[in-house]
């Protein structure tokens, strides 16, 4: 009998240390096969439109330039076969549902265990749906978030770790102007006038950690 075929996996990360460690992870058993790799959402968007289907795309929502959610979204409609797990540092109800409803498989945090994301990757292979790692079971019946946009709520999370307007557009790669103009927006649809009140808002509708 012939051995199984390995799972094609696409890993979609700006950290090329993280992608190596991830890589090593999943291959280790040799029940996966990591066929690309990409730096950029950019990229992986090229990827799909050029026809690459893995079994499953792992993909970080934070990246310079285009966010991993401009993924979900081209998959989603292009190519909706190729299933995409989230792996993020985000632990947010609201960033999960967004997540969820731009089309990801399941959403697995980079605070999980190592074998959490292995597991994930062969569920979402097998078909499953919102597969969730262990820390994030407790959110699938989060109210819903506030109405902010993908890149609001990506600005949001920068914003609450601490980063500066000038940090944020150099992140993702947009000018201080737009980043600020974000600012201004995210703030008027919160009702925060300050840096304090924008915590506690959103750790009050789940956006951020208590």
């Amino acid at each position: 009998m012939s051995p199984p075929v390995p799972l094609r996996v696409v890993l979609v990360d700006d950290h090329a240390v993280v992608r190596e460690g991830y890589r090593r992870l999943l291959e280790l058993d040799g029940s996966v096969e990591v066929i690309g790799e990409h730096g950029s959402a950019d990229a992986a968007i090229d990827a799909l439109d050029r026809g690459v289907a893995p079994d499953v795309m792992v993909v970080d929502l934070s990246m310079p330039g285009r966010s991993g959610f401009e993924v979900l979204r081209r998959a989603a409609v292009h190519t909706p076969q190729v299933p995409v797990l989230v792996f993020t540092m985000h632990e947010t109800p609201a960033m999960l549902e967004q997540a969820l409803r731009a089309g990801a498989h399941g959403y697995v945090t980079k605070s999980s265990e190592p074998q959490v994301l292995v597991q994930a990757v062969r569920r979402v292979a097998a078909g499953e749906q919102r597969v969730l790692s262990p820390d994030l079971e407790h959110m699938h019946a989060a109210p819903p978030a506030p109405a902010l946009a993908p890149r609001e709520l990506e600005v949001l999370q920068l914003l609450l770790q601490g980063n500066t307007v000038d940090e944020i557009s150099r992140r993702m790669e947009l000018s201080q102007k737009t980043v600020a103009n974000y600012q201004t927006m995210i703030r008027h649809k919160l009702g925060a006038s300050t840096g304090i009140e924008l915590l506690r808002v959103a750790q009050r509708r789940g956006l951020a950690p208590y």
